[in-house]
């Protein structure tokens, strides 16, 4: 038998208008951790829908445990053993956690499906992972985090010797995260192969004995982690050396053009005031559960308030729904990007131009195509988006890709506030520092701009100013300067006493 689980050898793929994957050699051997590194759409995750039976090759050879797989298909390679946790979660909210475990290979009691059974079997998974959940919730009920979770439930259940792992830490808090660890760890020492795709640096360093690098389909290198450093991993990846991860421009603060007083909505908003200034960015920072999603959601009027006052340029608006936030200058680009952010079935040009219909109509209600052409060129060409062109579908495009769409579609409106959450979640060195560009760039323009991120060096390296919450509230509205990581996790961590 072969020393490797898995060997993949002039693996080729095209989609319509590009290709993909352009001979492409891949190899897993028992008992490591391989991370698949690369930027957004250099093939990863095309590679392993490829090795997961989700895509056909075109060209190539696939190999496991030594034999070659002339066809594989999803259920070819849940028999060989083979599962994926896939970046964006792929869960029915109407069925509960334990039916999305075994969603596809139900236990049955005769004619009848075994519940008791499916939902023990789950329990015990979740047990192992040590997860708190009811296997008889709704999946509908759970947050991101918790479904993230249940995504990998799912996958050790099938009792893989080939765990396929895409940016599975994207919603997870830092707990989550290390019990997360402990279980690679785990499986790594009882001989599974897990290949390992993530765009945070920080996790590799802690997990991964060997890295190999894909850049525009190309295979470009492979090592051992311990032969490299981070510098050498991101020259590979982008084919240039990134100087400053975290750009800034220095903008004279200008006047008060956003305010929010005494907003409360639901548990985890309770008494918010602050206020924005044009030219500067501001990060909402905190641990999972803190209300920072919750917040800007309610302020966007995706939620609904229980009281509260909003302002732009000193003017109280009504926001009651998104559209009421859009008109008033307030535009969101929302943590679930694949959900919330965009219509998956429609093409690139049709999600860039949906919400901006009152700028691009012409008379008797139909479409400027010109006007349209320009807005969709200049979201490309600003964001730097990898696609064959504006006609493909949404859904095609990576995670990263994605994200730069949602972004990019706010581009062409004159507001005055831009709230990201979460905006470089799951996208690469190269893409965050897009980001950060267009954060400057807004900024520049004398923009409000609001961002809340998991991820502190990100929230130190691009914000002017920091809002710390904690258990529903603003505990610290400070000053980025010389502010330290410690600092703000004491601000993280000051919940009431909530005794009696």
């Amino acid at each position: 038998m072969s020393n490797y689980f898995v060997e993949m050898d002039n693996i080729t793929k095209y989609f319509p208008g590009v290709k993909a994957l352009a001979d492409v050699k891949f190899n897993l051997k028992s008992g490591e951790v391989l991370a698949c590194l690369g930027e957004n759409g250099a093939g990863k995750s095309t590679l392993m829908k490829i090795l997961t039976g989700i895509y056909s090759k075109d060209s190539g050879t696939i190999k496991v445990y030594g034999e070659v797989v002339e066809d594989m298909t999803a259920n070819r390679a849940r028999e060989l053993g083979i599962a994926i946790i896939h970046q964006e979660l792929n869960m029915c909210h109407h069925l509960t956690v334990a039916e999305n475990i075994f969603l596809g290979r139900e236990l049955v009691n005769g004619i009848k499906l075994d519940n008791k059974t499916m939902n023990q079997e789950a329990r015990k998974t979740l047990d192992s992972l040590g997860i708190e959940l009811d296997p008889t919730t709704l999946i509908g009920d759970l947050s991101v985090s918790k479904q993230q979770m249940v995504e990998i439930a799912k996958a050790i259940s099938l009792d893989a010797k080939i765990l396929i792992m895409d940016e599975p830490t994207s919603a997870l808090s830092a707990a989550e995260i290390r019990e997360l660890f402990r279980i690679i760890k785990q499986f790594r020492d009882d001989g599974v192969g897990i290949v390992y795709i993530s765009h945070r640096m920080e996790e590799i360093d802690r997990i991964a004995d060997r890295v190999i690098i894909l850049r525009d389909g190309h295979y470009i290198t492979d090592m051992l982690y311990q032969d490299t450093n981070l510098d050498e991993i991101i020259s590979h990846m982008v084919g240039r050396e990134i100087k400053e991860k975290f750009p800034q421009v220095e903008c004279k603060i200008g006047e008060k053009i956003f305010e929010v007083k005494n907003l409360n909505a639901g548990r985890l908003v309770r008494d918010i005031n602050f206020e924005l200034f044009a030219g500067e960015i501001v990060g909402i920072a905190g641990l999972m559960g803190a209300g920072r999603t919750e917040t800007v959601r309610a302020i966007f009027g995706v939620d609904p308030k229980v009281t509260g006052e909003i302002y732009i340029d000193s003017k109280q608006v009504t926001i009651d729904k998104p559209i009421d936030a859009i008109k008033a200058g307030l535009v969101l680009a929302p943590e679930d990007r694949r959900h919330q952010g965009l219509a998956t079935k429609l093409s690139v040009r049709e999600n860039v131009a949906l919400p901006n219909l009152d700028i691009l109509g012409g008379i008797f209600g139909t479409i400027n195509r010109s006007k349209e052409k320009k807005m969709n060129a200049e979201a490309v060409e600003n964001l730097k988006i990898r696609l064959p062109n504006v006609e493909v579908p949404a859904a095609s495009l990576s995670g990263g890709n994605q994200q730069k769409v949602v972004v990019g579609k706010w581009l062409a409106r004159d507001s005055r506030v831009v709230i990201f959450d979460e905006p470089t979640r799951g996208i690469d060195v190269a893409a965050k520092v897009e980001i950060y560009n267009l954060m400057n760039q807004l900024k520049e323009q004398g923009v409000a701009v609001l961002f809340v991120s998991s991820e502190l060096p990100e929230v130190l390296g691009i914000s002017d100013r920091i809002l710390v919450m904690c258990d529903g509230k603003i505990t610290a509205d400070i000053k980025n300067e010389q502010v330290t990581q410690e600092q703000i996790l004491h601000y993280a961590t000051q919940f009431e006493d909530k005794k009696d």
